[in-house]
């Protein structure tokens, strides 16, 4: 892990001036971003990246206001990296260059913005990821909330990749690469200030390992590719069967919910399946060969609890059907309204 002595007082804080473009603005940069994130390509300070780019490329772009900015297993600053680097593997991509824009409200502390800027660096170089440009712009007190990142990414797509929702057929399977839901309930008993035990951690995590070795095993038999970030595994189902012409059966006792999570769950009312994550993908292949790259996948320290839980179905077409562990059978329906705003 990076960590620097912070190049400013500890009791210093953001100001207008730190985004007007003159020398707050510069010594900022230079001693505080620069000095943390500093590349051959940030070390330029242009306007931009020139990058060289062979083959297939995917792009993507993500903004994050997540509300507290510090949570169990993360904060902001690797929330940002890991979003985007996680949107492009699910186009088959591994991510190759990031750019990172900071919105900072007059007041907050720079040591915050410093340790957030840490978690980027930190984050960056776990997923071998580069931030290449950027931008820092700063808003009137009252007018932000601390500190929001918006990162967008380009990355390489592996050859073998043929990610399409066009794809999907009857019969196929549904694998959740991990437990669900831990990402909203640590935010969400963070904001309630509730004193559990164990703490539910984010799973905020990089998900680019897990999806390259499985193209690298399975190639285009990797039919689709989701990461279940807001509204959650049931809102990433329910997109789905309405782009096919088919519906969903899932079994309730394959869906993975760590204890603590699912016991969070019930006290607040609260359904697992719609809150989000920041660590999970969602995968669709064909059933025959299903079993095979679960074994796979609990192999790989991001896919532990990693399950098949359910397939295409040509019955209920555009539904998502649970069935239950006692007989019954529920729809789960897209979500309605926000019950977590702010969760990334």
């Amino acid at each position: 892990m990076i960590d620097c002595p912070l190049p400013y007082e500890e009791n210093d804080v953001i100001t207008s001036a730190h985004g007007a473009g003159g020398k707050t603005m510069h010594k900022f940069l230079r001693d505080l971003v620069y000095e943390t994130l500093g590349n051959s390509f940030l070390n330029t300070q242009h306007d931009g990246a020139i990058l060289n780019l062979n083959g297939k490329t995917a792009f993507s772009t993500d903004s994050y206001v997540v509300s507290p900015a510090f949570f169990p297993g993360g904060n902001i600053g690797d929330l940002a990296v890991n979003g985007t680097v996680n949107d492009l593997a699910m186009c088959g991509a591994k991510a190759r260059y990031l750019s990172l824009s900071c919105i900072l409200e007059e007041g907050i502390p720079v040591s915050r913005v410093y340790d957030v800027l840490i978690s980027v660096k930190n984050a960056a170089e776990y997923a071998g990821v580069n931030i290449v440009t950027g931008d820092t712009k700063v808003v009137e007190n009252g007018k932000g909330d601390g500190i929001y990142l918006n990162t967008s990414g380009i990355g390489s797509i592996h050859d073998r990749a043929d990610i399409a929702h066009t794809r999907i057929e009857e019969g196929m399977s549904i694998i959740v690469s991990n437990d669900i839901a831990a990402h909203g309930m640590a935010i969400m008993a963070l904001r309630e200030q509730l004193n559990l035990s164990p703490t539910i951690l984010s799973d905020t995590q990089p998900l680019h390992r897990p999806v390259l070795t499985l193209l690298d095993w399975f190639g285009d038999k990797v039919i689709m590719l989701r990461d279940a970030t807001r509204g959650g595994l049931a809102t990433v189902l329910n997109e789905w069967t309405s782009m096919v012409d088919l519906g969903i059966e899932l079994e309730e006792q394959t869906i993975p919910v760590k204890n603590e999570v699912s016991s969070l769950c019930e006290i607040l009312g609260i359904d697992p399946l719609y809150v989000a994550n920041e660590g999970v993908f969602v995968m669709v292949l064909p059933g025959t060969i299903a079993h095979e790259a679960l074994e796979i996948m609990h192999t790989l320290p991001e896919c532990k609890g990693a399950s098949i839980i359910g397939k295409f179905t040509s019955n209920h077409k555009g539904k998502v059907v649970v069935k239950s562990m006692y007989g019954g059978n529920r729809v789960v329906g897209m979500l309605a309204g926000d019950p977590l705003p702010r969760i990334c």
